[in-house]
């Protein structure tokens, strides 16, 4: 069983700045991709940005310039730094992780909970 937990989220106002933090727990051979999404009210939950093993990312246009993603994988974290936060990027911020629980398993696609981001004017 493979478990992420989020933190970081809350209340900024815009132009401030915030950092999400994930956690992956669990029993695992390795993690691949690993990413963030958001969802706002009354939306569909949409791609932030995704960071592969080897820290190659990719953002959605809403993000570049102003969010960064980075892992630690020593310590199964993925971590969402945002700049220049706009009432625009008020959502619950997913974590999104794919892990493999062997050397021959395929990937497993994991989700947390979410993390509140709100952003006021």
């Amino acid at each position: 069983q493979v478990q992420l937990v989020e933190s970081g989220g809350g209340l900024v106002q815009a132009g401030g700045s915030l950092r999400l933090s994930c956690v992956v727990y669990g029993r695992f051979y390795r993690i691949n991709d690993m990413g963030w999404y958001r969802q706002a009210p009354g939306k569909q939950r949409e791609l932030v940005a995704t960071i592969t093993r080897d820290s190659s990312t990719n953002y959605a246009d809403s993000a570049k310039g102003r969010f960064t993603i980075s892992r630690d994988n020593a310590k199964n974290t993925v971590s969402l730094q945002m700049n220049s936060l706009r009432p625009e990027d008020t959502a619950v911020f997913y974590c999104n992780a794919n892990s493999q629980i062997t050397f021959w398993s395929s990937n497993l696609n994991s989700w947390g909970q979410g993390t509140q981001v709100t952003v006021s004017s």
